[in-house]
């Protein structure tokens, strides 16, 4: 599924990642915890292919960092969904609209498009805002749409990039049953977090990163 393979990036003489060796198995779901600045968002990107590693290489679903051109990446990121911390939604299309933009962006017929987003709308339990703009939402319901633009395409993985961290409490809580849903119908999930509290009761691997370098996995 994902394998790292002794690979570094510098960003500075002071910062980067450092000799990370890490496997992360299909169906898996992993916490990536650390605190600010421990190279945890570094990680995620270098697993959709955003920074290639200054050493070693990584195979992503059958996707080698060194061997793959950057003209075929985007096959790669067709099969992983992305979680942003900051939503990363367009504020003049609706809710569907924005669910729907990767399905678009790959050529998807009207009816699997549909059918989609119908599906990643019930599971988000956003059916009755589909309608709506992004500024017309609460935060926890516009993770809950960036969620469901990320499984829309039915990828194989999902990257989740501190999608909690600008939540309350039970809005954060919510974000994570509908991830441990997904994962239970077999996407794998790494989900970075600095928030200890909100994974201490779930029995999931946990990888650790700190100044760049893999403490536990």
């Amino acid at each position: 599924m994902v394998e790292f393979k002794n690979i570094s990036f510098s960003y500075s003489k002071e910062s980067g990642i450092y000799d990370i060796d890490l496997k992360v198995k299909e169906s898996e779901f992993c916490f990536l915890v650390g605190p600010t600045g421990s190279g945890k968002s570094s990680l995620l990107k270098m697993i959709y292919f955003d920074i290639i590693p200054s050493k070693g290489e990584i195979d992503v679903l059958g996707y080698n960092s060194k061997k793959t051109k950057k003209k075929k990446i985007h096959k790669l990121r067709k099969k992983i969904g992305v979680i942003f911390q900051d939503y990363k939604l367009l504020k003049q299309r609706t809710v569907y609209e924005n669910i729907a933009l990767p399905l678009h962006i790959n050529g998807a017929g009207r009816k699997m498009i549909r059918d989609n987003v119908e599906e990643a709308l019930e599971l988000t339990d956003l059916l009755n805002c589909k309608y709506k703009y992004p500024d017309q939402l609460s935060g926890g319901e516009q993770q809950r749409v960036c969620i469901a633009r990320a499984i829309v395409k039915n990828p194989n993985l999902i990257l989740a990039d501190e999608p909690t961290g600008n939540l309350d409490p039970a809005a954060a809580h919510k974000i994570l049953k509908i991830l441990e849903q997904i994962n239970k119908e077999g996407t794998s999930i790494i989900m970075a977090t600095h928030n200890y509290k909100l994974i201490s009761d779930r029995d999931y691997r946990i990888i650790e990163l700190k100044d760049g370098s893999l403490v536990s996995s």
